[in-house]
């Protein structure tokens, strides 16, 4: 009976990915990285992360655009809207919202990349998906190399300040005054009480990112300044979840 119930459910992941997504149109774009197909689908955009059209209050999304936000999503619109695109899918097909997640391509142009290219997306890299990741680190750094979209309008913010910016993607420097190993992540600390001063959060899936580059995140940062990118959550104090060396920038003291 175990067995039965097992093979039935494999069978009913196989099927929801038996539709080809090697040619499919884009009905609805709902804003920078994500869209509707036409089979009905969302499909998150792997790698990136844009800013937020709405934001969640209570049980609620209320329509409040963030900076740059409607920019992201008319981009996005006028590079997919009502075209048919080629979905690649990675290691995890979905996530916990159900949404499919992929890189997406209208021809030769690589619609995750595009978007990055122009600011208006920050990188978000998650293991194990991670198969363009060197690609789109590159197309960030252009962009920030020529101060575009949130590279050139946002001043970088001190770690004291990140509590003002909560749910907004921004730039963070401080000094990383200590570091901790929990059961699930590292921990960069950038004050004395982490229940409410900023951390930079890294999950132990992300270690290996790490590692090839030969870093121990606890000990290489540690007492050194740096600048971090990404969306600023609220958890135990202000936070910044990084998944890859590359998202953080050693800042050289003068």
């Amino acid at each position: 009976m175990i067995k039965r119930f097992f093979f039935l459910s494999f069978l009913l992941v196989s099927c929801s990915f038996s539709q080809d997504y090697s040619d499919i149109r884009v009905t609805e774009v709902i804003d920078g990285d994500t869209v509707r197909l036409s089979d009905g689908k969302l499909l998150r955009y792997i790698g990136i992360d844009t800013p937020e059209v709405r934001i969640k209050q209570k049980k609620e999304f209320i329509y409040s655009p963030q900076p740059f936000a409607l920019e992201a999503k008319e981009l996005n619109k006028r590079l997919v809207q009502g075209k048919r695109v080629r979905v690649e899918l990675d290691v995890e097909k979905t996530d916990r919202y159900g949404r499919l997640l992929g890189y997406c391509f209208v021809g030769d142009v690589f619609i995750n990349s595009e978007l990055l290219k122009e600011g208006f997306a920050v990188l978000y890299t998650y293991p194990p998906n991670i198969k363009y990741t060197d690609e789109l680190i590159a197309s960030q750094k252009e962009a920030r190399r020529q101060k575009k979209g949130l590279w050139g309008s946002y001043e970088v913010i001190e770690s004291g300040r990140a509590s003002g910016h909560i749910n907004q993607i921004r730039t963070v420097r401080g000094k990383v005054l200590n570091t901790f190993a929990s059961k699930k992540c590292l921990l960069l600390n950038f004050g004395q009480d982490y229940r409410t001063d900023f951390t930079v959060v890294i999950f132990k899936n992300s270690l290996a990112s790490f590692n090839s580059k030969g870093i121990n995140p606890l000990e290489f940062y540690r007492g050194k300044t740096i600048e971090v990118s990404g969306r600023i959550r609220s958890y135990n104090g202000p936070e910044i979840i990084v998944n890859s060396p590359q998202e953080i920038t050693v800042v050289k003291e003068q």
